[in-house]
């Protein structure tokens, strides 16, 4: 098969440099492809024009891997100067064997430029920028690619950078939506994006001037640094308070003031692109309903010119928050699934997972653990553990969690519902039965001092597992209380094996204060992580993680989850990439009866990664959730269980697991959402 690769020319008066494409291309696998760049050829193995995978555009170069796949590209005219050789990867395995290499030929022979076999990164979205030099002339370029059979390695965007001087072609201000938080060293504010032109003779940074102008108060902050981001727009949730080395940083630390700061330093520019991001530190003492603005003014270079960002200072502002829980704190490697209640003495109870050993669910060294705060959210007691079942290694760490609170506001008693995992009696491993041998035991523990000390744990297993089921456990997240005082927690559980363990969720209830607890029916199949609230008097709707993806599924209950029907807005009004939600009804919350008032918060995307964390706001009961009622709090990625409570009349607290924190506390005012109301 013959056919021809597109190819565009792009030119500048000092640089110039030759890009491929494959949008015009059929789809399908190839043994011939000629441009004006010259011809590539499957050599060995097979390769195709991908229609579903690219980087830009909607097609890429897919090398399938097997034994060895080999492309050729035969550049035409002969030798040329190539200064550098550049493209997007995306190694589409990550079983082994793996290896991937560019070759050059240069005077005839061939020599290797490159081995990615331990560099290119697995994931979607070309995880992987290529760079390789290139010393002297080349004629042709091969690419080699051992894997799995039906694997292989995509590439996309390659391009070849012919010797040219440098000069910066533009600079820009973003200013993504991440929360500031007390209690992390960095908090990127801004990023100042950069866009060089040429590769040779570098251009270096010496100066930059960045404006404050917008902060709520200069006071807020202590320390305000620069740092150099590379081609990295984007930050790892995984290690927040890490995210750059010392040595990435641009000049000296500040302090803030009124007047705008200039950083001095040194840093040569690559080509391309790269960026720098701002960072603050916030003072202890910052006021978390303020906020932080930062722009850039102006660029140095080395040789005297300067630059002008565009948009030097972006519309908005950063929220502020603590960062509840970061990796390493209190010895605990990683934190997890935040639930929060507001005590009838107004206090905020915070419920989560101490994952000791990493990111692992259930079985493993888990524990339920707290903390509390009596000032609104702005400063937070030191953690305590709920429930700890030990850390024997024979039983794969005796783990305890993915916790759900209620508080029962006629007595005040607040309520920590969670799963012991006795052995491998996690998600996939819990069986039927009632035993801790054999199957997930549900532990419920309670605290009669807002959270300050709490109960022996009392097993609610028995009481309420069907013995054939293999697993139950919590929402997680939190529960409520109904107008007549019952409470109700979130549930799920699966099906016996000849179900296919299928999970379903449901309601837990007890109608004496916790004494007793009964169990609802499914509401939906194939739905787990829910959360509840009542609507009109006696009727629950529950809003539901639904294992199909792409929206959450909401049913409604009019007999405490005997029987369930679907809600209008199911699987239509609330786009979900299969994760857990926080839903309240204000009226409820306050204690002022239905007012139809509800907020939802989730990461508001259809598909992984979780990213764009975001409230919602309905006022009539969740038939509509209208786009002018979205609030973005952390547009990064992070993963992404979130939890509400009404702090007061005025005011939304939000814990929910971050991009810049492992769970993240925000003060929201109600009347963003509800702007009418004001």
């Amino acid at each position: 098969m013959k056919t021809c690769l597109w190819i565009v020319a792009l030119s500048a008066p000092a640089y110039t440099q030759h890009a491929t494409g494959f949008e015009e291309l059929p789809a399908g696998e190839f043994e011939e492809l000629e441009h004006a760049l010259g011809t590539w050829y499957a050599d060995r193995g097979a390769a195709e024009i991908d229609l579903a995978h690219a980087k830009a555009g909607t097609r890429c170069l897919h090398l399938f891997g097997g034994e060895e796949s080999v492309v050729e590209l035969e550049l035409f005219g002969g030798s040329r100067d190539v200064w550098e050789l550049s493209f997007w990867a995306e190694r589409w395995t990550s079983r082994a064997p793996f290896s991937f290499h560019v070759d050059a030929r240069q005077g005839g022979r061939w020599r290797e430029l490159y081995d990615g076999t331990d560099e290119v990164r697995v994931g979607r979205g070309f995880l992987s920028h290529v760079r390789i030099p290139i010393d002297g002339a080349l004629d042709a370029l091969r690419f080699r690619c051992s894997s799995p059979e039906g694997t292989g390695i995509l590439i996309d965007e390659l391009e070849l950078h012919r010797p040219q001087p440098m000069r910066l072609a533009s600079a820009a201000v973003a200013q993504p939506v991440l929360p500031v938080l007390i209690g992390n060293r960095l908090n990127p504010v801004a990023r100042v994006d950069l866009s060089t032109t040429g590769n040779v003779e570098p251009l270096v940074l010496t100066e930059l001037d960045i404006t404050l102008e917008g902060t709520s108060s200069s006071s807020d902050i202590r320390l305000v640094e620069v740092y150099w981001g590379g081609d990295a727009r984007t930050l790892d949730y995984r290690q927040p308070d890490e995210v750059f080395a010392q040595a990435d940083r641009f000049g000296r630390s500040l302090r803030a003031g009124a007047e705008g700061l200039t950083f001095r330093g040194r840093r040569e520019l690559p080509s391309g692109q790269s960026c720098l991001w701002i960072s603050v530190q916030l003072d202890p003492g910052a006021d978390i309903d303020g906020r932080i603005d930062a722009g850039c003014t102006r660029l140095e270079l080395a040789d005297g010119s300067e630059l002008v960002p565009e948009s030097a200072q972006p519309a908005g502002a950063q929220r502020m928050g603590v960062a509840l829980r970061t990796a390493g704190e209190d010895g605990s490697a990683v934190y997890r699934i935040p639930g929060i209640v507001t005590t009838p003495s107004g206090a905020l109870v915070a419920v989560y997972d101490a994952r000791w050993n990493g990111w692992g669910d259930l079985p493993g060294h888990i524990d339920v653990a707290a903390q509390t705060s009596h000032d609104g959210g702005r400063s937070w007691s030191a953690m305590t553990i709920v429930m700890d079942m030990g850390d024997d290694p024979a039983w794969r760490g005796e783990g305890v969690g993915d916790p759900a609170v209620l508080v029962d506001p006629e007595t005040g008693r607040v309520y920590v519902l969670a799963v012991w995992s006795h052995g491998n009696r996690g998600w996939s491993g819990s069986g039927p039965g009632l035993t801790p041998e054999e199957t997930g035991q549900l532990m419920l523990a309670w605290s009669d001092d807002d959270g300050a000390s709490w109960s022996a744990l009392r097993n609610l297993t028995a009481e309420v597992k069907d013995p054939a089921w293999c697993f139950l456990l919590q929402g997680p997240g939190r529960g409520i209380a109904m107008h007549d005082g019952a409470l109700v927690f979130p549930a799920q559980f699966q099906l016996p094996p000849e179900g296919g363990r299928e999970p379903r969720s449901t309601v837990l209830v007890s109608r004496d204060h916790g004494e007793s607890w009964t169990i609802g029916t499914a509401a939906k199949p194939n739905t787990t992580e829910s959360t509840v609230v009542e609507l009109e008097d006696g009727v629950l709707m529950l809003n539901m993680r639904d294992n199909r993806g792409g929206s959450r599924a909401v049913h409604v209950t009019r007999d405490l989850g005997a029987s369930w029907e679907e809600h209008p807005t199911s699987r239509r009004a609330l786009p979900e990439p299969v994760c857990n939600a926080s839903l309240i009804h204000v009226g409820r919350e306050l204690g002022l009866g239905a007012d139809g008032r509800l907020v939802f918060i989730n990461p508001n995307v259809a598909q992984a990664p979780r990213r764009s964390m975001s409230l919602k706001a309905s006022d009539d009961y969740g038939a509509s959730w209208p786009a002018e009622r979205v609030l973005l709090l952390d547009e990064g990625s992070s993963a992404g269980y979130p939890c509400l409570t009404m702090i007061d009349a005025e005011t939304i607290g939000v814990l929910y697991e971050g991009s810049r924190a492992h769970i993240v506390f925000q003060r929201v005012p109600l009347a963003e959402l509800f702007p009418d109301e004001r």
